[in-house]
């Protein structure tokens, strides 16, 4: 079976628009791949982390995913850091990847800003661990939004000199997984706007720990413009706030946006609202019980991640190994 390699970062306060960007299409993953699923740890501090908070959020992702529907005993799911296989294979992609590639990466020159000489080289290298992250399973696939595209195409990039500079055929050129448009969440307030959890105002996002009590009132106060729904999706133009709402209506149910605009255009925002909050409880308010309760088990998720990370070790080290060999390194 082909294999998957997928990572997110444990940002904390997961929303809506981290479930439909990334947790939602993991699960369905599972149903057609061998898949490896990280929460990735090490590439979180390339900028500063609170000890205590990134401890919580490691925990918070892996209960988001697991209340989701991941499955951590058919699969494979683990924090990074627990696997060294990663760091190790990332110093020798170092000395793979040259600077000119790197300075290409856009994603960079974004996070690091106008103070890009105060940025960590952490920030810098990342694409070079994210290649690591990816070979160290010989992971066929790896589903990819457009912000990562670029840095796939390093990692093949690295795998090709790596198989040249050694005259070997080692490392597989991984294939990107697009799958069809990213769900594009805004915020509730302005739908201009990202949504995300960096926004002062709570109201402003459907978190992934929201009741079923919160979730109506978030859904019932969010920002709407006095006209009706259109009857035909370019009726949505110009009109953001209407669009958030019919893009996450359409993201639950994998209605298509015309359908909805059939069936709920020309009413008032008031019914559809209703509607929309329907849909909301119901996909989410089960996801968001099940989080709550293993967000108060540490002890289940650090012994799923522990057992997860065994599991990944069982892969990468090997690979590993093999690695150094090639390379020229002594091997215990």
């Amino acid at each position: 079976m082909e294999r998957i390699f997928s990572g997110a970062q444990p940002t904390g306060n997961l929303h809506l628009g981290n479930y439909l960007g990334a947790i939602r299409n993991w699960v369905t993953l599972q149903k057609d791949f061998e898949c490896i699923f990280c929460v990735v740890d090490l590439h979180a501090i390339t900028v500063w982390q609170n000890p205590q908070e990134l401890r919580s959020n490691i925990r918070e992702l892996a209960a988001s995913m697991i209340a989701s529907g991941v499955d951590p005993e058919k699969h494979v799911l683990f924090n990074q850091s627990q696997v060294s296989a990663h760091a190790e294979l990332a110093w020798i992609f170092n000395c793979v990847a040259r600077l000119g590639w790197l300075n290409r990466m856009t994603q960079f020159k974004e996070k690091a800003g106008k103070h890009r000489e105060n940025a960590s080289l952490g920030l810098y290298a990342y694409p070079s661990l994210m290649a690591a992250d990816i070979l160290a399973y010989k992971a066929t696939h790896v589903p990819v939004g457009e912000d990562q595209k670029q840095h796939l195409e390093l990692t093949r990039d690295i795998a090709a000199k790596f198989n040249n500079d050694f005259e070997v055929d080692f490392f597989p050129q991984p294939e990107p997984l697009i799958l069809g448009p990213a769900t594009r969440v805004m915020s509730l307030r302005d739908g201009t706007k990202k949504m995300s959890k960096s926004d002062s105002s709570d109201m402003s996002r459907i978190n992934m720990t929201d009741d079923a009590d919160t979730l109506a009132k978030k859904i019932r106060k969010a920002k709407t413009d006095a006209e009706p729904l259109p009857s035909e999706a370019a009726g949505l133009e110009g009109r953001p706030e209407a669009k958030n709402l019919i893009t996450i209506y359409a993201a639950l149910t994998d209605i298509p946006v015309a359908d909805i605009l059939a069936e709920h255009g020309g009413t008032q925002f008031s019914g559809f609202k209703q509607a929309l909050t329907d849909v909301v409880v119901e996909k989410l308010a089960p996801i968001t019980s099940e989080m709550t309760r293993l967000k108060a088990d540490n002890a289940y998720i650090d012994a799923a991640l522990a057992k997860g990370a065994d599991r990944a070790d069982a892969i990468a080290q090997p690979i590993l190994r093999e690695v150094k060999e090639i390379v020229g390194f002594l091997n215990r």
